[in-house]
């Protein structure tokens, strides 16, 4: 039986995109037979043994804690702390392939591992590290910091044996610093169907909990990080109001744009409008879902948006929901404009507001759009099906660790 260590970030029992894909990524792995672990790093930081078992997946934790001082020695210090740590659940359970995932300081601490033990390294990226960080706003483009991480990234590429990418954006921009085409995969973002693919019929209850009786729903379902655009959303409600005078607007997460968030929803003409609702726990968003018409998702235009793709807007495809978002390059890679969801132009609160009064306008349409956007995700991006893409790059290292071990 293939065993594979998965090199993580963090990990389940944490919630979020990152998460969601990995145990989307390992639980497949298993229906198909493989031995799967995990291992995460210092920024899994929620409380637990060093050895446990999340939704039937085994994790393992980096023991001690975060080095503290000068950021640069920090970050190295953490490295090698993860390095050692991959070293020992190396010896211990001897996996066939290492599979790390980004930030790229995974990648470095799993190569070191990999190098010792001769085993092959693949490394996944999510996105990019120095554009995430200007994404998250804890980092500027152009900055020193910037450049180094993206040395390191490009590094750490050409020392893997093979790269695995979420989206076609990704991919274009690593042959544009010079790496092999057939060293990288696509393995784009995907849905779970067993346990996302069928809808919860609408909690009347809940309806009107939420003050949402009769409303044309728009809805965002996520992180609030500015990058997200959702104030652009809360921009646009006063003319999708005059438009269309039932459409409420629910917003449900939470994020570091939060507090920005409501303070700019009470300054709104339409504040009665526009609802808050806190994080949910993820076995209770479906019963979100269902409230919502259409799900809004007003990426702003930067690198990061551009050449990565998100998750959420496939989750409501396979919830059945219509969807709405920026024309960034992310989302032209997810949405056929008109046939499985409506791009509109970044950054502009008057043609968000337009695309999602025409689509509350026409809603004979409605049916056939959200017929085709799950055919999609069933088709092109349901994980039991994805998971095929990875078997070839497995078994291509593992010949080729086998044919360099009766070399030496």
């Amino acid at each position: 039986m293939t065993r594979i260590l998965h090199v993580l970030d963090h990990s389940l029992p944490l919630h979020s995109g990152y998460t969601f894909r990995t145990r989307a990524i390992l639980r497949a792995q298993m229906a198909r037979g493989w031995d799967v672990r995990g291992i995460t790093g210092y920024r899994h930081i929620a409380d637990g043994p060093l050895e446990e078992v999340v939704d039937g997946i085994r994790f393992h934790r980096t023991p001690g804690q975060p080095a503290e001082g000068n950021p640069l020695i920090r970050e190295w210090r953490d490295i090698s702390a993860h390095a050692d740590a991959i070293d020992a659940l190396v010896r211990q359970w001897r996996p066939d392939v290492i599979h790390a995932h980004s930030p790229v300081l995974n990648a470095m601490a799993a190569q070191k591992a990999a190098k010792r033990h001769g085993l092959p390294l693949i490394y996944e990226i999510r996105a990019f590290w120095e554009d995430a960080s200007v994404g998250n706003g804890t980092g500027t483009e152009g900055s020193p910091r910037y450049w180094l991480t993206r040395q390191l990234e490009t590094h750490a590429v050409r020392q893997a044996d093979a790269v695995a990418v979420i989206c076609e954006g990704l991919r274009s921009d690593l042959i544009a610093r010079g790496i092999d085409p057939d060293k990288i995969i696509v393995s784009p973002n995907g849905v779970d169907l067993d346990q996302f693919g069928d809808p919860v019929p609408r909690d009347p209850a809940l309806t009107a909990k939420l003050g949402l009786e009769g409303a044309d729903v728009v809805g965002f379902i996520g992180s609030f990080y500015d990058y997200e655009g959702l104030d652009d959303l809360i921009a646009a409600l006063p003319r999708l109001v005059r438009a269309r005078p039932r459409a409420k607007l629910l917003l449900v997460g939470g994020g570091p744009m939060e507090q920005a968030l409501r303070d700019q929803a009470m300054a709104s003409p339409f504040a009665d409008h526009i609802g808050f609702v806190g994080r949910v726990p993820h076995d209770q968003v479906e019963h979100y879902y269902a409230q919502v018409d259409v799900l809004a998702y007003p990426r702003k235009a930067m690198r990061l948006t551009d050449l990565v793709t998100p998750l959420k807007p496939l989750e409501a495809m396979a919830q059945g929901r219509l969807v709405a978002a920026s024309a960034v390059g992310g989302h032209r890679e997810l949405i056929e404009d008109g046939v499985t969801g409506t791009l509109f132009a970044p950054d502009d609160p008057k043609a968000l507001a337009a695309a999602l009064a025409g689509l509350f306008a026409d809603r004979a349409m409605w049916d056939e759009r959200r017929i085709q956007a799950r055919r999609f995700v069933e088709r092109e991006r349901n994980w039991s099906s994805n998971i095929l893409r990875y078997e070839p790059v497995y078994q291509r290292l593992l010949a080729r660790g086998s044919a360099a071990r009766r070399a030496a």
